[in-house]
């Protein structure tokens, strides 16, 4: 239950590192990226970046550009910086600089990996075909699952929903290749394409690995009838945001009465993990695949086996496989270009060696000034919070007693961890399969180390150099990677409109999960318990259901709108973020002051603010997947939504009656 977004590019700035000093002071308004042909409230997203908008370009080889998740781009740059140059060094064996660098090397000699074709992964191949019952079937999943590879086992260790002391077993819903079940089932050109796409895909992992034409495409047919099955067990992206409906503990004996064809307690032995319970978050699915297991035939699972295991490690073979992969993303992204090898295996290093190459990032990027300032901007977005709190008219006093409590148990972590992630495998600068596999194994042993203990409070869920932020429910703790502290969201030479319009909206709006639609589940410990009153509770539903409306009627492509039960989380922690980081700023000596600079008020620049650190623009047909699969709102509607409801912005904008995101003001929905 992560709650991330990255962020993009957006003035197309020079990849200097984020604490490179500028050449020259830094203008925080983009005068030439605003289209003044466009009213503020007819559409502020466009008003604020639409030059910007109609002149980028999207590069061939990439689904968007601008801040958000796009800013990651720039940021590989400079991880690629590090990798090209510690590879071609040479370093202690077992090093950080050593494993790094060595692996990034030996995923960058192509010519070695190409010479092996798919013969790497033959000893996976060959151990399915020696699978001749369920018995041996299964010890092949609780194989696979010992290299994160989970086909028909959605299997992690975390926190206890009812008792976040402990770390246990949960089961999810799993077992498909598209998207999202709905692929499945939806008839639109779009979607049709999609599912073309996916079955040619697998049809050409099995002629790389010496089927005929024929075969392939008999053995794809089988394997798509066989998710097609699995997928129409599963709860759809909107069913699973009710936390309470997902979570369901059961005795494992139970459950091994329940499913006879799956022998549970051999499985959780065979991978060490030894438990009497367990969390069974969609039992629906596991229900379905129990059910299937001996009427759809044994060689037909071995066929579906097959498949996934290529399309889980065709990207670290051969690059006929490598396209083959490329060739269905980009029909669902609409990205028409490879990434650069180079590019690839940054992201590969940062996925599986990312707090080793993280400790390297901030070392040599990040401003250690930057994480007190913004702690600070923490404290005081926290006090506004509180202040919010105790001014609800429609909260009693016992649930504001308890929302308060919540929100100063949160803990916050800034930059990087404290505590670094270590990687006990050897690395060899020859052979790359085989450090990817070993790697995949250390990762899948680490969390099952979790099983049975207490959450570790100091660990971290996303790599330091990411430009992200996310809320986690179970810990109740906000983290801010020193990735997304630099500009636009955050720049200690910026004043504090731009800052709290930036940096101080992220924040407001991860303290807001804690808060939203799943957050308010939890208490202040992280346990799935209630702690409103049914008045109070049911106000709140009812507030949630108004944002959902009114999400539900904002278009995205031609009559796709964004789906405002899916989206309601992010959609209210971007409603409330806005209003807490405004009240921060409003605490701070420039956010009394009323000084325009560069011609702006002290509220334009933070209205301004909010609607920079949203710029982007992507394919048309990353954005209908996006859409359909993604939790929150495009750019777009993450700024013309919440200021729609937010009344600063009609003073400082003059939003007037008759502009096309006017709302009266009985109309603009408030919750926090």
């Amino acid at each position: 239950m992560k709650k991330l977004f990255l962020i993009p590019l957006a003035l197309i700035w020079a990849c200097a590192s984020p604490t490179s000093p500028d050449p020259e002071p830094r203008v925080f308004i983009d005068l030439e990226g605003i289209d003044s042909t466009i009213r503020p409230g007819d559409n502020f997203f466009m008003h604020v970046n639409g030059k910007w908008y109609n002149s980028a370009e999207i590069d061939a080889d990439q689904v968007g550009v601008g801040s958000y998740s796009f800013l990651n781009i720039p940021q590989k740059k400079l991880l690629e910086s590090i990798l090209e140059e510690i590879s071609a060094g040479s370093h202690p064996k077992g090093s950080i600089e050593q494993k790094v660098g060595d692996f990034y090397a030996s995923g960058m000699d192509t010519t070695a990996i190409n010479a092996r074709g798919f013969e790497p992964i033959q000893p996976i191949l060959d151990q399915i075909d020696q699978i001749s019952s369920l018995g041996d079937l299964e010890k092949f999943i609780v194989s696979e699952l010992k290299h994160s590879n989970q086909s028909i086992i959605g299997l992690r260790i975390s926190p206890d929903d009812e008792n976040s002391t402990i770390n246990i077993i949960h089961l999810s819903q799993t077992g498909i290749g598209l998207p999202d079940r709905d692929y499945y089932f939806k008839s639109d050109s779009s979607t049709l394409g999609i599912q073309k796409a996916y079955q040619k895909y697998i049809s050409t992992l099995f002629e790389l690995t010496g089927n005929s034409a024929e075969e392939s495409q008999k053995n794809a047919e089988k394997v798509y009838t066989i998710e097609k099955q699995l997928a129409e067990s599963h709860k759809t992206r909107i069913e699973r945001r009710v936390v309470k409906e997902n979570y369901h503990k059961v005795a494992v004996a139970v459950l091994d009465q329940k499913h006879g064809n799956i022998a549970w307690n051999e499985l959780f032995q065979g991978l060490g993990l030894k438990t009497d319970s367990l969390d069974i978050r969609q039992p629906a699915y596991y229900d379905r695949l129990n059910s299937m297991l001996k009427p759809v035939p044994l060689a037909d699972w071995k066929t579906y086996l097959k498949a996934h295991a290529l399309s889980e490690y065709s990207n670290y073979l051969s690059s006929p496989f490598q396209k083959a992969a490329f060739e269905y993303s980009k029909v669902v992204s609409g990205q028409s270009k490879q990434l650069t090898r180079a590019q690839e295996m940054v992201q590969q290093v940062d996925r599986q060696l990312g707090f080793d190459l993280g400790q390297l990032y901030v070392k040599r990027y990040f401003d250690e000034n930057a994480k007190q300032k913004v702690l600070d901007l923490v404290n005081n977005l926290q006090k506004a919070f509180e202040q919010r709190i105790n001014n609800l008219d429609w909260m009693s006093d016992s649930t504001k007693t308890q929302a308060k409590e919540k929100l100063y148990s949160i803990t916050k972590k800034i930059g990087y961890p404290d505590k670094w992630r270590e990687y006990p495998v050897s690395i060899d600068r020859e052979k790359y399969f085989e450090n990817v596999l070993a790697l995949r194994k250390d990762d899948a042993q680490y969390q099952f180390n979790k099983f049975g203990k207490a959450p570790d409070k100091t660990e971290w869920g996303t790599t330091p150099s990411t430009v992200t932020a996310y809320y986690n429910p179970s810990l109740n703790e906000i983290v801010f990677p020193a990735g997304i502290l630099q500009y636009p969201y955050f720049d200690p030479n910026a004043d504090d409109a731009i800052n709290y319009g930036g940096i101080g909206m992220v924040i407001g709006h991860e303290l807001t999960h804690a808060f939203d639609d799943q957050g308010a589940q939890f208490d202040k410990d992280g346990n799935l318990k209630n702690w409103w009153t049914k008045a109070d509770y049911e106000k709140f539903k009812a507030k949630t259901q108004l944002l959902i409306d009114r999400y539900d009627t904002f278009t995205v492509l031609d009559s796709v709108h964004v789906k405002g039960a899916m989206t309601i989380g992010e959609n209210t922690a971007d409603n409330g973020g806005i209003y807490i980081a405004y009240d921060a700023f409003k605490l701070t000596q420039q956010g009394q002051d009323t000084t325009q600079i560069d011609g702006f008020t002290p509220d334009q620049r933070f209205c301004y603010s909010i609607a920079r650190i949203w710029r982007v623009k992507t394919r048309d047909e990353y954005m209908q997947t996006y859409v359909n699969t993604n939790s929150h709102s495009p750019a777009m509607w993450r700024v013309n939504g919440p200021l729609m409801n937010f009344e600063p912005f009609y003073t400082a904008y003059g939003i007037q009656a008759g502009d096309a995101n006017y709302k009266a003001p009985e109309e603009r929905i408030k919750i926090w």
